[in-house]
């Protein structure tokens, strides 16, 4: 079969390898109908995240099941699936707390395990899944083509924006910030009004960005970066928001969201924190709440799905370019030249 591997710095390729299977009874072996492509995948391309050797990529996917194990019972060959971006088991203490990032037992798709172990990625035509039954999450029907994105978005981008807005404290009636525009940042918007923002200022320089950011629900658009952005922010609000989200995970960004809080505010960061050293003293000095991480997306999606269903909850324009899986390194191109805000991969 085919899968996306990374090799290393600039080094993505679409291979020929073994094609996965059922190794453990509690293993479900899923069709990948739709991949996405995530910031954190470039991190490798740029040099961020060296790996010890080549990877099959993505920890984003939806698709159908096509075997399980012996002891697989909560979804079934021919049913549609959601994978959340990490495994869980479902009954340690952590995933009985909702914290299932950090599931006793749980490794990333696409990454490395600190023993050395790897999952292979869902970038492809076929991923095993382990711990099936408490991490996929199955449809009672397949979905319509259509509505695919949307329910690709709760892999990852959806909960982890939701979860951004939930640690900034969002909630009806709140004018609420968000530093930066790309699928996590739009989501955020989305959260944000769905816990009931009444304001919604999102930071962007990027035209269409601005334009998807409108039609998730921000109210205003400050185009302006640093000290200069966050003085606008504080002009336009009369002295900052007491709800900040910081999804681009750069001491650019952070330092940005901390302009843009008033003191006694609250900041959400989700951004994957790569060479951020946490500016303690700006905090301490606006007496803020700094609270976020990981997502738990296999505790998060079971609430947002039926609204997805319903269509009342739209996230699927994050992803604006569609690619073939064999067209995966012009898909990681896109993504890191910022031609699109967020890539499907089709197999």
């Amino acid at each position: 079969m085919r899968a996306v591997v990374l090799h290393g710095v600039g080094d993505v390729r679409v291979e020929e390898v073994p094609r996965p299977r059922v190794e453990e009874p509690s293993d479900a072996l899923v069709r990948v109908v739709a991949a996405a492509v995530c910031g954190s995948d470039l991190s490798v391309l740029r040099g961020r995240s060296p790996l010890p050797r080549p990877i099959r990529s993505g920890h984003e996917f939806v698709g159908v099941v096509e075997d399980v194990g012996a002891e697989v019972t909560a979804v079934r060959p021919g049913q549609f699936v959601i994978a959340p971006f990490s495994t869980s088991c479902g009954g340690c203490a952590h995933c009985r707390r909702g914290q299932t990032i950090a599931c006793e037992q749980g490794m990333f798709f696409g990454e490395f395990g600190p023993d050395g172990s790897a999952l292979d990625g869902g970038q492809a035509e076929y991923v095993r899944v382990p711990l099936a039954d408490s991490t996929l999450v199955g449809l009672a029907q397949a979905p319509p083509d259509a509505l695919v994105p949307h329910l690709l978005a709760l892999t990852d981008v959806l909960p982890t924006g939701h979860e951004a807005a939930v640690h900034a404290g969002v909630r009806p009636g709140a004018t609420v910030v968000v530093v930066g525009d790309g699928a996590v940042g739009q989501c955020a918007v989305l959260a944000s009004r769905r816990l009931g923002a009444e304001r919604i200022v999102v930071m962007s320089r990027h035209p269409e960005r601005q334009r998807l950011a409108r039609a998730h629900g921000a109210t205003d658009v400050v185009a302006g970066r640093g000290e200069e952005g966050a003085a606008e922010v504080a002009e336009l609000l009369g002295g900052g928001s007491g709800h900040v989200i910081e999804a681009v995970g750069s001491l650019e960004a952070v330092r940005q969201a901390i302009g843009c809080a008033r003191p006694g505010g609250r900041i959400g960061y989700v951004g994957l924190p790569w060479d951020v050293s946490l500016p303690l003293w700006e905090l301490f000095g606006k007496n803020l709440c700094l609270s976020g991480g990981g997502a738990n997306v296999r505790a998060t999606l079971p609430g947002l799905l039926p609204e997805v269903l319903a269509g009342t909850l739209r996230p699927g324009g994050v992803f604006d370019a569609v690619f073939p899986l064999a067209g995966a390194v012009e898909a990681f191109g896109a993504m890191d030249t910022r031609r699109c805000v967020k890539a499907v991969l089709r197999p």
